[in-house]
């Protein structure tokens, strides 16, 4: 492995979650030399839906068939989202660069262009959303229909219960039956862990099991629909030969974290960054920044003690908010660690959260972060960019509440390309 702190880099890529992983396939498609570094368990938490704005306003839930009026939209409403930073014409080549990437990774997503889709939950929700896993189309498919459907669940397997998402949406899809599946292991083993049986799946002799422990149910419906478990490197392959076992069409609904589906777009970018030269830096955090004279910033890096410094002509920060720990908070203040940037808040702490917890237009520390110019560069305290060559990109973005807005790998691939961009047309 090349020694990163005897390289200077274009971009310096902090946090390796949806946006940093994007920026760095955006990076090294134009050819800039990068280095990534952050924690890869994100990925265990990305649902592997891309959602690019599915509600607003928040208080009311109104949901959005058409992404771009909604965005267009909540640009108009919320000053300062970080959408207002970004063209619709370059949102849109965000998403299709994006998507292209998985398509020929082996991971094919499916979208309308103009509309969103909806698609069914583990927790028995209809969820808007714009990019839809192959593996899930079929079940967009079968609610846009209502079409008779058997939804099944492993027993043993925690999370995801066939019997409460039927009971839960009997009156929006009456023709939903559901059916929990004996273990594939036998009657030993009581508890089943998603990963690996996501990878058992993958081998004929469990996809037959499973097939002949369903095939008696499928009499009377047109689709089957089970959680998202069914494979992590081959997934189309496994659900393409149940649906042969079963004579009926095969899809994944999202299921509870440990996300398999995050696990299989992790893989993607695993196997993109190192063949097209970006450097992986991963499990090491960013311990101190510094700007050089000349310019730069040098980062020094380590699991939790200096390892080695790296120079980077930009910095991209997309480390999330207070679970990727892109954002600190204390009894008083939230604060942002590595560059020490003024972060949006609200003014004390009492008004962090509103005295219910399911307040329907959510807590105004769900909008804090770093609010940026039209470069999506940080701004210091006196308005400016704190820094030239800083950007920033995801949901350490303030003025936007992503899980309710329903806008997060949207949000967070568009600002990654935004920032790339801004960044390449600065480059000399």
């Amino acid at each position: 492995m090349i020694d990163a702190s005897n390289q200077k880099f274009d971009l310096a890529i902090i946090g390796a979650g949806m946006a940093g992983m994007a920026a760095a396939v955006f990076a090294a498609k134009r050819g800039l030399t990068t280095v990534i570094m952050g924690s890869l368990a994100e990925s265990w938490f990305t649902g592997g839906l891309i959602d690019l704005m599915g509600v607003h306003p928040v208080e009311s839930g109104k949901s959005w068939q058409d992404p771009w009026a909604a965005i267009d939209a909540v640009v108009r409403d919320i000053f300062g989202h970080p959408y207002a930073h970004i063209p619709s014409e370059d949102i849109k080549a965000a998403l299709q660069e994006f998507y292209a990437l998985l398509n020929d990774g082996g991971r094919p997503y499916r979208f309308e262009d103009e509309r969103n889709s909806n698609l069914i939950t583990a927790f028995g929700a209809i969820k808007t959303t714009h990019g839809i896993p192959q593996t899930m189309w079929p079940g967009v498919q079968a609610l846009s229909s209502k079409a008779p459907c058997l939804i099944a669940d492993f027993k043993g397997l925690k999370g995801f219960s066939a019997d409460l998402l039927v009971e839960r949406l009997k009156t929006e899809w009456p023709g939903l039956k559901a059916l929990s599946v004996p273990s594939i292991y036998g009657d030993q083993v009581h508890e089943i862990n998603p990963v690996p049986l996501a990878r058992d799946l993958e081998i004929a002799q469990y996809r037959q099991k499973l097939a002949e422990l369903i095939k008696a149910h499928v009499k009377d419906v047109e689709y089957v629909g089970l959680p998202a478990v069914l494979g992590i490197h081959r997934p189309d392959q496994v659900i393409d030969e149940l649906g042969e076992l079963l004579g009926k069409p095969v899809f994944e609904i999202p299921a509870m974290p440990p996300s398999i589906p995050g696990m299989r777009l992790k893989e993607a970018f695993l196997r993109f960054l190192p063949a097209n030269n970006v450097h992986c830096l991963f499990q090491k955090q960013v311990l101190k920044a510094t700007p050089t004279s000349e310019g730069e910033i040098t980062l020094d890096t380590g699991r939790t003690e200096h390892e080695n410094s790296i120079k980077a002509y930009a910095v991209l920060l997309s480390t999330g908010r207070f679970l990727g720990g892109g954002l600190h908070s204390d009894h008083t203040t939230v604060t942002e660690p590595i560059f020490d940037l003024p972060v949006f808040q609200p003014e004390n702490r009492e008004l962090w959260h509103c005295d219910r917890l399911f307040e329907p237009s959510g807590h105004a520390i769900n909008l804090a972060g770093l609010e940026t110019d039209d470069m999506l560069r940080p701004l210091g305290t006196g308005g400016q960019p704190a820094f030239e060559n800083l950007f920033a990109a995801g949901i350490i973005l303030a003025h936007q509440d992503w899980t309710r807005m329903k806008c997060g790998s949207g949000l967070s691939v568009a600002t990654a390309y935004g920032a790339v961009k801004s960044f390449s047309s600065l480059r000399p």
